[in-house]
């Protein structure tokens, strides 16, 4: 281990290894196949990484994202270390220039999705690199049980007959006892060593927040907490609201989602990297690969799809060990709005049918005909010929992928991004003066609030069908209103592409996949009732609920969560509460969130002593909603 040591010290400037680390890399460097079980920030990458220094050889590394890919790989590069990724944007020819400098070039990784090695070309080549360990990242994908199943992750085993002698480590951030079985299993790890790190982190608690108006309980969080945070929000058009109406707010806000393009992506990274904008909304979509230390703060608005997502997104913040929180807002709404999300948009077996037929039919695919046809694709014009939900439809599509019946290149994409760049009084001028243009600015207007501040992606078809127009003349109207330098418009053509795999068999091929397609829909139902249950739960401490989730099973409670801190004795001195108030109103009359704001004390506190002051007659409401002495 005192080679491992010194390439720590050496490339990466760390004096010693984190706990469970140093097991690892010396059960990687004794030969064996191993399995990590490492929460987010426990350094899961170094477990692989040092071992692979230490070694003559290349290591392939399997990963499901491109975003983390790339984000080891610059960080390798960084440090001198030669490192490349197969991502899906490169091209053939491409593809043989990289594997030939992997192959002749001294280089120490190799990044690609599981999807690569169904090429069987790229396998071939792999097969004469000089491998000396074989990688998998986020190894839960291998398992339906997991989060976010990949079924080209269950071909991974069949590296292990052409490299029979060379070890494997699994490694993910989240997994329960039964997607841990399965992973062992269906990555075919002999006699695994297994490493477990606990899934506990004692600087950070975890609470859950009841609030009707999230922005306001937002806003309150933030003014408590200035340093860093990070809001995961429920989708695109959410992560431009919050951030314009916090900006409002006297807050530096940015954002992140898929649909940026890459260049806002890096500016709006870099700015809260560099704490200029140090409260960043996000979906989804941020996060993975990001290490900033000194985040004090996550907070979920919604509720999330299942607890290993919620774990790996609450755990980015408190990675410096100091006290942090991860805090989940939550309305009586929020399981309406989570099933109608995550469980009304999963298709059945019937609908999935249903799309592949009409999909074939769309390209004039004949029965027993097909395998190997491409099309480009666009998702928004097939769902609008065929009047099928958007979302629904691209789940449907993205299972017929991961079931290896299409091929679906995901660079899904709005046609256009617009921004107005006159003010709303002089736009509301120009629709008097163009009656013509009205039904299609007028849906624009009232679908994309935050057009007038922000660069915002709009649909296209959507407008047009809400309109009772052609998507021919909303473009034309697009570029007539740039031309005018009324907006600010940049139209984008990438399509998707898509090829079919098989033939076309219809009830034949659905019905062979259909029992995956129900388990995975049990698998994402009994999740979203996890997430439900753990929000709900009021009577137990909420480090210990996602640590039994988890499987791990500790005897005292956190001491720093929800329920732990309402359980905590309180000196609270009601009659000076009381006085407060009515000195305070004597001077002014005030709402009760202004009194919530001005006093230290806990809200409900606040809100008790209004409470007794209005039952004694102390205090009355006026005809604004506010508080005012009765004389």
């Amino acid at each position: 281990m005192q080679r491992a040591l010194e390439i720590l010290q050496k490339y990466w400037h760390y004096t010693s290894f984190r706990p469970v680390q140093e097991d690892i890399i010396q059960s990687v460097l004794n030969g064996g196949d191993t399995f990590g079980l490492m929460p987010t920030g426990g350094g899961k990458s170094l477990c692989f990484q040092v071992p692979t220094m230490v070694n003559e050889g290349l290591c392939l590394v399997i990963s499901p994202l491109i975003a983390l890919m790339k984000d080891q790989v610059n960080q390798l590069q960084s440090r001198d270390i030669k490192a490349i990724a197969l991502t899906g944007s490169i091209k053939a020819d491409e593809l043989i220039d990289l594997l030939d400098n992997c192959q002749f070039g001294n280089y120490k990784f190799l990044y690609l999705s599981p999807e690569r090695l169904e090429q069987d070309w790229v396998l071939e080549r792999i097969k004469t690199l000089p491998i000396s360990l074989i990688a998998i990242d986020e190894a839960h994908c291998v398992s339906q049980w997991g989060h976010d199943f990949r079924p080209s992750y269950l071909k991974i085993k069949n590296l292990k007959t052409h490299f029979p002698k060379i070890p494997f480590i699994a490694l993910t951030a989240s997994a329960t006892p039964q997607v841990q079985e399965d992973i062992i299993s269906l990555l075919g790890l002999e006699k695994p060593k297994v490493f477990q790190q606990s899934f506990a982190r004692k600087n950070l608690g975890y609470f859950i927040i009841k609030a009707e108006d999230k922005l306001y309980k937002l806003n309150q969080i933030l003014q408590k907490n200035p340093e860093p945070a990070i809001i995961y929000v429920r989708n695109r058009k959410n992560c431009h609201e919050y951030a314009a109406h916090l900006k409002a707010l006297g807050h530096k806000t940015t954002f992140y989602h898929g649909g940026l393009p890459a260049k806002e992506k890096e500016v709006n990274m870099n700015s809260w990297m560099k704490d200029e904008t140090p409260v960043m909304i996000a979906t989804s979509a941020f996060g993975m690969g990001i290490d900033k230390p000194t985040v004090k703060t996550v907070i979920h608005i919604n509720l999330p799809e299942n607890l290993e997502s919620y774990y790996q997104e609450a755990g980015r913040a408190g990675r410096n060990g100091e006290k942090a929180f991860a805090i989940l807002i939550s309305s009586p709404s929020d399981v309406i709005q989570a099933e109608s999300q995550f469980i009304a948009v999963l298709p059945d077996t019937i609908f999935l049918k249903e799309v592949f037929v009409k999909l074939c039919n769309y390209f004039r695919i004949a029965y027993g005909e097909g395998i190997n046809d491409e099309f480009s694709f666009s998702l928004n014009q097939f769902c609008s010929y065929y009047k099928f939900p958007v979302l629904k439809t691209f789940n449907a599509l993205q299972f017929l992928d991961r079931q290896g019946i299409i091929s679906l290149s995901q660079e899904f994409s709005e046609k256009a991004q617009v921004q107005f760049l006159i003010e709303s009084k002089e736009v509301i001028r120009y629709i008097s003066l163009n009656p013509d243009d009205e039904a299609v600015m007028s849906v624009i207007l009232r679908t994309y609030p935050g057009i007038f501040d922000l660069q915002t992606n709009i649909n296209t078809v959507f407008i047009a069908k809400k309109a009772n127009v052609t998507e021919a003349k909303v473009l034309n109207l697009l570029e007539k209103l740039k031309n005018l330098e009324i907006i600010d418009y940049f139209s984008q053509q990438n399509e998707s592409k898509i090829t079919f795999l098989e033939v076309r068999e219809d009830d034949r091929t659905i019905n062979r996949i259909s029992k995956h397609l129900e388990k995975q829909n049990l698998v994402k139902k009994n999740q979203l009732d996890s997430v439900i249950q753990y929000v709900s739960d009021e009577g137990n401490c909420k480090s210990k609920s996602l640590l039994h989730y988890f499987g791990e099973t500790i005897k005292e409670d956190c001491g720093v969560c929800s329920y732990c801190v309402s359980k905590k004795p309180k000196l609270v001195n009601a009659e000076a509460i009381r006085n407060q108030i009515l000195e305070v109103l004597s001077q002014k009359e005030m709402t009760s969130r202004e009194l919530i704001a001005l006093f230290e004390a806990e809200e409900s506190e606040i809100l008790n002593s209004l409470k007794q002051l209005l039952e004694h007659h102390l205090i009355a409401f006026n005809s604004k909603n506010q508080y005012t002495l009765i004389k």
